[in-house]
């Protein structure tokens, strides 16, 4: 009850604005009606009051003893036109017409009609009107906060649902039993709803995999150690175990540094949108890149389409993912082979792709989960992760998928939506 008159409440607002429209709309219709009906029953009466002037002047004989009708005949100085009007004596009614009768000697007809009955009958009409127009207005206040509170009820059922999950038990909305208004609402719920399943999934394979990364690495630091305490050796057999166990270290290291880019990512996810030319920032990112390619023997190539493409966004989770992509296709694509970065706008924004010429993947791993990792190359396996969490922060779409134009490698994509990455339209 409080939240319906809260000056920020929807429904408030809603139901001032109907009962102001109905209400006003009872007023007008109520007063042209009884506006209409005085008008026609004054006219009535007049027609009546100009023939009988009609007749009398026809017949030059002025009638007696009708009732409630009054005629005498009165001079004027000067020419007088037809003229109605209505007076009050001794608190009756009476509506008086002036019609010309013998114009020669400025004479006319002056005839009254008691119309007091007629006057206390607009005045009952009028009563009744009023007392339909209360009525009315009561209903209208019953409709309105009737239909607002089905027009909300709705949001309070998705909104009892939403409180009453948690992150183990959350469930879609089902969107078919959603009034046609409410559907865009339950879907883009559902759509978040999408998300949190798959970040409380990834969260859940994070620490898991965490813990088992750390576990190997400490149980063989552990097992080398002990190894090394059975018995007296040399100095040189002492600065080896050291070595390996540095190494294992080392290795933790990355690990947690990679953890640590985790938490990193999330702040930048809060970081304020700004506005870039997306073409550019690609530009700038092959160029680095290329180096690197032609240092490893490999071949870096661009296509970028079109000239200029201005978004509003986070630079830092673009970047990420980029050069996430390019990583992975230089480490997998061997020496003398091509990686291309391209991008191409479509009706849904910018696509970008980065395609190499590796050994493909496995389609039916989700290499977007932490600790996912294929072939034999290093790596903690956390990139891909990031690159789809920065992603989802982006409200953009990513993927990974094998080339289907007969050549060995992998495609990865990233989809930028011109809605939900706010695009702005691409220098002339």
């Amino acid at each position: 009850m409080f939240a319906l008159f809260s000056k920020k409440s929807i429904r408030r607002n809603f139901l001032i604005q109907l009962i102001f429209s109905l209400a006003s709309l009872i007023i007008i219709f109520s007063s042209m009606l009884y506006l209409y009906i005085e008008r026609s029953i004054y006219e009535e009466k007049k027609e009546e009051l100009i023939i009988y002037a009609k007749n009398i002047s026809t017949n030059k004989s002025i009638p007696q003893n009708i009732i409630g009708v009054n005629i005498e005949v009165i001079y004027l100085k000067k020419t007088h036109s037809l003229d109605l009007y209505e007076t009050t004596i001794d608190k009756k009614t009476y509506l008086t017409l002036i019609y010309p009768f013998h114009l020669t000697d400025m004479s006319y007809l002056k005839i009254s009609r008691d119309i007091t009955l007629t006057k206390k009958l607009l005045d009952k009409i009028l009563h009744y009107i009023f007392i339909i127009n209360i009525a009315g207005f009561v209903l209208v206040i019953l409709y309105a906060i009737t239909l607002s509170k089905m027009l909300v009820l709705p949001v309070h059922n998705i909104s009892r649902k939403l409180s009453n999950m948690n992150e183990h038990l959350i469930e879609p909305l089902q969107v078919n039993k959603l009034p046609q208004e409410f559907k865009p609402l339950g879907i883009t719920i559902n759509h978040l709803i999408l998300r949190i399943q798959n970040f409380v999934k990834y969260q859940k394979e994070l620490f898991i995999g965490t813990a088992h990364e750390l576990k190997t690495p400490l149980a063989v630091i552990k097992l080398k150690n002990q190894v090394t305490l059975m018995k007296k050796r040399t100095p040189e057999e002492y600065i080896e175990a050291l070595k390996v166990t540095n190494k294992t270290v080392d290795e933790m290291n990355i690990i947690v540094s990679n953890i640590l880019n985790i938490g990193r990512q999330e702040g930048a996810q809060l970081d304020k949108p700004v506005e870039v030319d997306v073409i550019d920032l690609l530009k700038q990112k092959a160029n680095d890149f290329k180096l690197l390619a032609e240092s490893e023997g490999k071949e870096l190539e661009m296509s970028f389409e079109p000239n200029a493409f201005m978004a509003v966004l986070q630079v830092t989770l673009l970047n990420q993912i980029i050069q996430n992509f390019l990583q992975n296709a230089l480490k997998f694509t061997p020496k003398d082979k091509k990686v291309i970065l391209k991008s191409s706008q479509d009706d849904v924004g910018l696509l970008i792709q980065v395609i190499d010429e590796g050994c493909g993947i496995d389609e039916a791993v989700d290499l977007f989960a932490p600790f996912k990792r294929q072939g034999n190359k290093s790596g903690v396996g956390l990139g891909l992760f990031l690159a789809k969490s920065a992603a989802d922060a982006l409200g953009a779409n990513i993927s990974i998928k094998n080339r289907d134009d007969g050549i060995s490698g992998a495609v990865a994509s990233l989809q930028l939506n011109s809605k939900l990455s706010c695009i702005i339209p691409k220098r002339r």
